[in-house]
């Protein structure tokens, strides 16, 4: 049973609306307490289920509610008491159920192909109800969208080289059935990627009086683009929460400082422009590396190890951390390249160290996945909850991985047509385990 609730105005505004009789109608649902006040109130005036004259009229305006109302719960009240029930007022319920509510057909659905489950609409018509229907399918998780991402085909051999590599970064110590995964403190994480003007489609959310926004440029296939390459570490944060190292090495953009060939409306000829490398090729990245990524100051000295072919799951920057910038960047306008070069820059400033110290520990959780299924990518990344992990201060600094599973693996690579290459050391590791 829905209610209006009538709430009289303060004196001032009683003023300014003498022309409304100086009340104002507030649509709002009354609790369960107040509606069982309500009723005790008119079941007290009563006698023997009559109520006196003007009975709805006085509790109305001692509850400052409408005098409908009280009629109301006074009907609900005599149809309990009719019944011989306990006079009893529940708040309405929210939502209305449906009681004949169709059930997916699982069998029918399990029989459409992928494609013909692309969009609501597709599904509505193959198993033929209405789109609604659908709707209150997901809602009730009898069905669950999922975004489908194309994944690195992987050979046999990238496959070995991906198990080889993350059990290069167990610790060989053995305790209580459990190894350890290292901090990962000395590993340093390279990795480029295009950051674009604009995207070619963007979604908004607008005003029913608002413009839809108007956004254009020559051609689609060519909208400015920039290369950077990002080098960042695990940041060393200290037991009381304070950051002593950030992670964040250096962004470095494949750009060039070239003079403006002839005069336009925005600059005269011969004005230095920044001009973005379209062509990033061997020598250029060899420089990149050479001259700004690597350093051999303060006693310490770098050493290049490729990551295994086809496996973007392996770095932090492609698993998670490029995109963190992303949506930032995405924030912010760019006009042309410097105003891009800006924007990148400042959102790879504005991430916390956190942010990044939480991506290593889902790199671990990630190669433990890879473990379980024989160096495949065709698994789900593992969901830690690493930011109340980290607001509870909860956050491991290692991931620990079952001396089974790492057994298992070792025998999987023992195989003769598994044992090729020896691209990473995990002697410490099969030494330490009897191998």
């Amino acid at each position: 049973m829905e209610c209006e609730v009538v709430r009289e105005l303060d004196h001032d505004q009683e003023q300014q609306e003498q022309g409304h009789g100086g009340w104002q109608r507030v649509s709002l649902a009354l609790t369960a307490q107040e509606k069982n006040l309500i009723a005790q109130f008119l079941l007290q005036r009563s006698k023997a289920g009559v109520l006196p004259r003007g009975s709805f009229t006085e509790a109305a305006k001692r509850f400052n509610i409408h005098k409908r109302t009280t009629l109301r719960i006074w009907k609900v009240s005599k149809q309990q008491m009719d019944r011989g029930e306990p006079v009893i007022m529940r708040s309405r319920a929210l939502g209305y159920q449906h009681k004949d509510k169709l059930m997916l057909d699982e069998e029918k659905f399990r029989n459409l192909s992928m494609l013909e489950r692309s969009t609501i609409k597709k599904v509505a018509s193959k198993i033929e109800v209405s789109k609604s229907i659908i709707g209150r399918f997901i809602k009730s998780r009898q069905l669950r969208p999922h975004t489908s991402a194309i994944k690195p085909t992987l050979t046999e051999a990238n496959k070995i080289a991906r198990m080889k590599w993350y059990l290069s970064h167990i610790q060989p110590t053995l305790g209580e059935g459990k190894l350890l995964y290292h901090s990962m403190h000395n590993i340093v994480h390279i990795d480029e990627k295009w950051f674009y003007m604009t995207n070619t489609s963007d979604r908004y959310y607008l005003l029913p009086d608002e413009d839809v926004p108007y956004r254009s440029c020559k051609s689609k296939r060519f909208i400015t683009k920039v290369m950077f390459m990002a080098a960042v570490s695990r940041p060393l944060i200290g037991s009381d929460g304070e950051t002593i190292f950030d992670g964040k090495i250096g962004l470095f953009p494949f750009t060039d400082e070239v003079p403006a060939q002839r005069s336009s409306k925005n600059r005269p000829k011969g004005t230095i422009e920044t001009k973005p490398i379209q062509s990033i090729n061997k020598e250029v990245m060899t420089a990149c590396l050479l001259n700004q990524s690597l350093a051999s100051t303060d006693g310490f000295e770098f050493h290049l190890i490729s990551q295994p072919p086809n496996s973007p799951d392996t770095n932090v920057l492609d698993l998670g951390y490029f995109r963190a910038i992303q949506s930032l960047q995405d924030d912010k306008i760019a006009t042309n390249v410097d105003d891009l070069l800006r924007n990148v820059f400042t959102s790879f400033e504005e991430l916390s160290p956190q942010t990044l110290n939480r991506v290593f520990i889902t790199l671990q959780s990630c190669l433990t996945a890879i473990l379980q299924v024989h160096g495949k990518n065709d698994y789900n990344i593992p969901y830690l909850n690493n930011d109340i992990l980290h607001r509870t201060g909860w956050l491991p600094l290692q991931l620990q991985v079952e001396e089974g599973l790492v057994r298992e693996s070792l025998e999987y690579l023992k195989l003769p047509e598994n044992n090729t290459g020896d691209t990473y050391d995990i002697g410490p590791l099969k030494h330490a385990l009897g191998y």
